[in-house]
C-alpha cells in the first residue's frame, strides 16, 4: 500500500525489517539503548556488535528521543533508535508521536532519503497497535507535508498480517485514495 504526499511516498509492506535496503531503519529502542528483544534483537543478531557498541558510547536517550548510529551489518547503512513510550507510564501518544518526529529528524539531519519504521512500542511496551499506527502516520503526514526534507520515502515494515492491516486501515483514513 503506497500513498504520496508533496511527492514523497508512505509505503507499507509486511516483513523483515532488517532486510530491507533503505538508508535507515529505525530500532523501537529502551532509554537505555540495550538491544534485547524483539525488533532490537533482530537488529542486534543481524547487525552484529558494532550497533551495540555505539549505543553504548552514546548513553541512552530520553523517552520521545532519536538517536543514529551505524547500521553493522545490515542491508541499511543506519539504525535510527526511537525511545517509545511504556503504556500507563503517561503522555504516551506525545512521547510516540515525539519518536517519530526526531526519528524523521535524524533522518533529514544526516540527508537521508529512505527510512523504515516498525509499530514502535507495540510489543513488550504495550501500547495498541490501532493508536500507534494512527499517532505515527499522522506524525509523518505531518512531517512530509511541512516543507522541504530529504527524506522521500518512508516505509513502515510490519512484521505480522494483523499489524500490516491495522496500519492499512489507519492509512486509507488518513490518506484516503
Amino acid at each position: 500500500m503506497r500513498r504520496e504526499i508533496n511527492g514523497r511516498v508512505i509505503r507499507l509492506t509486511q516483513g523483515d525489517l532488517t532486510e530491507l535496503d533503505v538508508d535507515a531503519i529505525v530500532n523501537a529502542a529502551n532509554a537505555q539503548l540495550i538491544l534485547g528483544a524483539g525488533v532490537a534483537g533482530a537488529i542486534r543478531t543481524r547487525g552484529g556488535p558494532s550497533i551495540q557498541e555505539e549505543c553504548l558510547r552514546l548513553g541512552g536517550a530520553i523517552v520521545g528521543q532519536a538517536v543514529i548510529t551505524g547500521a553493522g551489518n545490515l542491508k541499511a547503512r543506519h539504525v535510527i533508535h526511537a525511545v517509545g513510550p511504556r503504556m500507563g507510564e503517561g503522555d504516551e501518544d506525545r512521547k510516540l508521536r515525539d519518536a517519530t518526529e526526531n526519528s524523521l529528524r535524524r533522518a533529514a539531519e544526516n540527508g537521508l532519503e529512505s527510512i523504515a519504521f516498525p509499530a514502535v512500542s507495540t510489543g513488550i511496551f504495550g501500547f495498541p497497535k490501532d493508536r500507534c499506527a494512527r499517532i505515527m502516520l499522522e506524525a509523518v503526514r505531518g512531517f512530509l507535508s511541512a516543507g522541504e526534507t530529504s527524506v522521500g520515502e518512508v516505509i513502515f515494515c510490519l512484521w505480522s498480517r494483523e499489524d500490516f492491516e491495522v496500519f492499512a486501515k489507519a492509512l486509507e483514513e488518513l490518506l484516503p485514495q
